[in-house]
């Protein structure tokens, strides 16, 4: 129990954690639709982004065994290539915050006022989001999500974590939106936490780094 806990679990609540905090454009919907309707409905869309990381998860898992064994002649190389992606993703991420840091954000959409809608739409923005695609991918070719042993508990446990992580936080902001309004979507919001996940996404980098 402590193995899966310290081996998959943990290692997968910072990957949700790391992958959800950035407060995006998706996040500013989010909060916004939540002010504008009801916490259900902001409730719905959250679970809806954490329904998406979940399976990219899932995916990465699935397949992260096999491709560890495949690749294991080129393993430093490519864990040392994955890093560069992940401090990639985070150089962007900061700059980014930092480029648009007394910006408002940009005008809001049409939303939908149902929860079962809600979830659909926000369900889909997060599929076909590049950024989620590129950051599981780099955890899987760097073995992050791969070596969580051969059973099933190890792989169940990191996608658990990442859902727990992605739905904590997207009710955070959900929460945000029903009680707070527009202040955790002001530019000093949006700067803060794109920060804090940038430092988060490069000290996974540093990780695989220091592991290789």
């Amino acid at each position: 129990m402590t193995e899966i806990l310290t081996e998959a679990f943990l290692p997968g609540l910072g990957a949700g954690y790391a992958l959800a905090v950035p407060v995006g454009a998706l996040a500013v919907l989010l909060v916004s639709v939540t002010a504008r309707t009801s916490f259900r409905v902001g409730a719905s869309a959250a679970l809806g982004v954490a329904t998406a990381d979940g399976l990219y998860a899932l995916a990465a898992v699935a397949g992260g065994a096999a491709l560890s064994r495949a690749l294991a002649p080129v393993a430093g190389p490519l864990r040392a290539f994955a890093a560069v992606v992940l401090l990639g993703v985070a150089l962007r991420t900061a700059v980014r915050a930092l480029r648009h840091r007394g910006k408002e954000g940009g005008p809001d959409r049409d939303v939908l006022q149902r929860p079962g809608r809600a979830y659909l739409a926000f369900l889909g923005l997060t599929l076909i989001n590049p950024w989620a695609v590129l950051y599981f991918s780099a955890l899987v070719l760097a073995g992050g999500a791969g070596a969580l042993g051969d059973g099933a508990a190890g792989p169940a446990a990191f996608v658990a974590a990442v859902i727990t992580a992605s739905a904590s936080w997207q009710l955070f902001l959900a929460a945000g939106g029903a009680v707070l309004g527009r202040t955790l979507t002001g530019p000093r919001g949006r700067a803060v936490t794109a920060l804090l996940s940038a430092v988060v996404v490069s000290a996974l980098a540093v990780g695989l780094l220091v592991r290789g």
